[in-house]
């Protein structure tokens, strides 16, 4: 199903409201798709719903093929019988008035209702249960992810290459043991991960009845403290005695002079190969049950990568290596039966040959406007450079200032340049940008919900290179002006042909 003109907002369930904590997988969720369907917004983007890293961020995850726990609703599992209904609610305990998803109490939250569920277990029909053992023995991944998250339990947190070294290493007696050892842990969270499948396919499904899209975000490294690579270390260049061999990252440029050093450990793409990518094709695979179009994180990697000696500690003295993605993108279209729905991301300095490899796979690109506006009029972002449908145009993304934020930032030279677009140029607003977005060529326009209401960069939600109040911003109720903004977006869609057809 390939999409048509249409319009979204961007924003990740973590930001949802009306849920202690943060956004969930229930209540919240389905409000805030019938909000969009209301105002006649096809399409809901949102950043990776893998488990985060210790600072949130959903991009350096434990896992490529889990949920985030922190989505699963309690409330839901209560009414569906899993949980007692007598259980503690947290909502006494965060009403959100700072409008901040507190990382702590969220794997509070998480350690709470893993507990409870396998307290609650044996009360289960037994149809129930094995419903349940069916669905874990066809997850792949789920028996290395239970392990390895109860083991970063047990050990403090600490990384998978400094536990002790019958784990580390994965020795089979060793593990089947500890396995034994552990059932009644492994099994809340499996729990975890069946119910968050659960109720994301209610949402998959609500939203298919009202006609919008999902549209989900895959990174293209994994960090290496996952159970992707600790189950799998010889596909990522990781060393016999664990150390990373080469890692990932980006060249100096006019941004940075030493580069950006990630620290994944790019893949071994040789071993891919050898196994026909089968683990980069289960990887897409499951979050295309998730979704119905993937943006693909960093896609110039799949013509070629930066690689850095394991040990630097700048991204300078990287090299370029050669990427199978060619290869790779056509066994995910044949997987796909002929159609591959992804979009690349390809941001910043992009090759003739990333071009084409974008271009033969037929995949829509990224156009983002708050990088149009430099005076050079070849500029690539500009509105009228956007000449072709194949593109998805964002005001900005989740790493951008906010667009009010951006104008704020920017110098007097720079908004001269804006001045003859600018409807209202001594009141500057988010919806000027929004405007010249929805009147572009683009198959798709999104903007952030911090721009359908104008919020400023107190409300961003990722700053690249700190660590600090990033991935926490939460939407709130006390905002009154919310589904006056989704519906003033939703007629500016319309205006421009850009509209959930099934809600007019």
């Amino acid at each position: 199903m390939k999409l048509e003109r249409n319009s979204g907002i961007l924003l990740h369930p973590t930001s949802l409201p009306d849920s202690p904590v943060c956004g969930s997988f229930g209540n919240p969720a389905r409000v805030w798709l019938n909000e969009l369907a209301s105002a006649g917004i096809g399409v809901w983007q949102f950043l990776p719903l893998a488990p985060t890293d210790s600072f949130g961020s959903p991009y350096s995850s434990p896992s490529s093929f889990a949920f985030n726990p922190w989505f699963l609703d309690q409330d839901d599992l209560v009414r569906d019988g899993f949980l007692a209904n007598n259980l503690e609610n947290l909502s006494s305990e965060n009403d959100s008035s700072d409008n901040r998803v507190d990382f702590q109490l969220a794997n509070s939250k998480v350690n709470s209702l893993r507990y409870s569920l396998v307290d609650y277990w044996d009360k289960q029909h037994r149809t129930i249960q094995e419903e349940f053992k069916i669905w874990c023995s066809r997850q792949f991944w789920l028996d290395d992810h239970s392990i390895f998250m109860e083991l970063k339990i047990q050990y403090n947190d600490l990384p998978w290459w400094e536990w002790p070294d019958k784990y580390a290493v994965r020795d089979k007696k060793e593990l089947e043991n500890w396995k034994k050892d552990n059932q009644r842990e492994l099994l809340g969270h499996n729990l975890l991960q069946w119910h968050l499948d659960r109720q994301w396919k209610s949402i998959r499904k609500l939203a298919n009845n009202l006609g919008i899209f999902l549209f989900g975000d895959a990174p293209f490294y994994v960090s290496k403290d996952s159970a992707d690579v600790w189950s799998n270390r010889s596909l990522f260049s990781i060393l016999s005695n664990s150390d990373t061999f080469l890692q990932s990252g980006v060249p100096p440029d006019y941004f940075s002079e030493t580069g950006q050093l990630w620290g994944n450990p790019v893949y071994r793409w040789s071993r891919h190969k050898a196994s026909n990518f089968r683990w980069w094709r289960k990887r897409i695979s499951r979050h295309l049950e998730q979704v119905d179009f993937l943006r693909l994180d960093h896609f110039r990697a799949l013509e070629a990568f930066w690689s850095v000696p394991g040990k630097d500690k700048t991204a300078e003295n990287g090299f370029w290596l050669p990427s199978p993605g060619r290869q790779l993108l056509g066994l995910i279209k044949k997987d796909c039966s002929g159609f591959l729905p992804l979009v690349a991301e390809d941001l910043g300095l992009i090759t003739s040959k990333v071009e084409k490899l974008r271009d033969d796979c037929d995949l829509a690109g990224m156009k983002i406007l708050q990088f149009a506006f430099d005076g050079n009029l070849d500029n690539p972002y500009l509105p009228e450079n956007i000449k072709d449908e194949n593109w998805v145009v964002y005001t900005g993304t989740h790493d951008n200032s906010t667009s009010q934020g951006w104008w704020r930032e920017m110098d007097q030279d720079r908004k001269e340049q804006l001045r003859e677009r600018i409807h209202d140029y001594e009141n500057f607003t988010s919806w000027e940008l929004i405007r010249i977005g929805m009147e572009t060529k683009a198959k798709l326009f999104v903007a952030p919900m911090q721009d359908l209401l104008n919020l400023d960069n107190s409300s961003r939600l990722n700053k690249p290179g700190t660590i600090e109040n990033n991935w926490s911003w939460r939407l709130s109720r006390n905002d009154s002006n919310i589904q006056e903004a989704l519906n003033r977006y939703g007629d500016l869609a319309k205006a421009n042909k850009r509209y959930n057809h099934s809600s007019f």
